[in-house]
């Protein structure tokens, strides 16, 4: 009687382990520590050890303003339909990054793969101006719309719904917002505040 009452429980608990390990496999929105590299700057702000970031890519948070180049090295730790968790691989800060499905448009799962790459990411292709605005972490006069991206991040789908906008706005902070104007050769015409 015990034998069988054991083997139930083995059972038991087997089934549970296995419901959990195809729940990982089949929602890959649980998977963790993925190494990913940032395709454009994220604009944090310092709490701490810890960064807050977001999609609305706050280009000037206030203090603390802390640009994560493009191209850094990042460990992904966790992610849901309204955050991703990831570890800076240079210097071990977590950062906590908001999402927003509805406005964005897309699963958090496209959004990775849009503003990150699996493989290391140059900006040497980037024209010199575009650079220097990737550098400084912002949109200057003459950049190129790649160019503006990799130095502010991906636009907020909810104010810029199409890539191929004469416009796309950014948020400076949460009540102000940047818009960056661009000409018909997709060339930066205007910076407007």
């Amino acid at each position: 009687m015990k034998k069988v009452l054991l083997k139930k429980k083995i059972g038991v608990v087997l089934v549970f382990l296995l419901s959990i390990l195809s729940l990982f496999c089949a929602n890959p929105a649980l998977a963790v520590k993925e190494v990913r590299y940032t395709k454009y700057n994220v604009h944090a702000q310092a709490k701490g050890n810890r960064l807050n970031a977001s999609y609305a890519n706050y280009t000037r948070p206030g203090d603390g303003h802390y640009i994560i180049p493009a191209g850094t090295e990042i460990t992904i730790l966790g992610k849901s339909r309204k955050e991703i968790k990831f570890r800076i691989n240079g210097d071990g800060r977590e950062v906590r990054f908001l999402f927003h499905e509805p406005r964005m448009g897309m699963s958090v799962n496209d959004y990775i793969e849009k503003i990150t790459s699996a493989k290391p990411v140059s900006l040497k292709k980037l024209p010199a101006l575009d650079r220097k605005g990737v550098a400084e972490g912002k949109a200057l006069v003459g950049m190129t719309r790649e160019g503006v991206m990799t130095a502010l991040g991906y636009p907020a789908a909810h104010k810029t719904p199409s890539l191929e906008s004469p416009t796309w706005i950014y948020w400076t902070n949460r009540y102000g917002t940047l818009a960056v104007d661009f000409d018909g050769r997709g060339k930066v015409r205007a910076v407007r505040e």
